[in-house]
């Protein structure tokens, strides 16, 4: 009885998703306009648009894309750091290891 209850379930679901509307959304990431297109089941189109960012939110995505690239810039150096300080740690060890060979020998 559940496997019924649980197959009706998923039928009923597969087909309130194929019955939404299919919505279009692009994108024009330099200046921050979208333009959304849906088409309804009838065949009609409904077209929204938005204009770009004001001068408050151009200020506030270039902070936040200088901040990103600054992380990265960061990170990237922080990275190179720790790999020379490895190389430095693992040229050192053997360099103990070679004289403490000597002194035994």
């Amino acid at each position: 009885m559940k496997k019924i209850a649980t197959l009706l379930t998923m039928v009923a679901f597969s087909y309130a998703a194929q019955a939404q509307d299919t919505k279009t959304t692009v994108r024009d990431n330099a200046t921050g306009a979208k333009t959304e297109a849906e088409i309804r089941d009838n065949g009609t189109v409904k077209v929204e648009s938005r204009s770009g960012r004001t001068k408050a939110g151009q200020a506030a995505y270039n902070t936040k894309e200088d901040a990103k690239y600054a992380g990265k810039k960061t990170g990237s150096v922080v990275k190179k750091g720790a790999q020379k300080t490895g190389r430095a740690v693992k040229k050192g060890a053997s360099a103990v290891k070679n004289k403490a060979e000597d002194v035994v020998d």
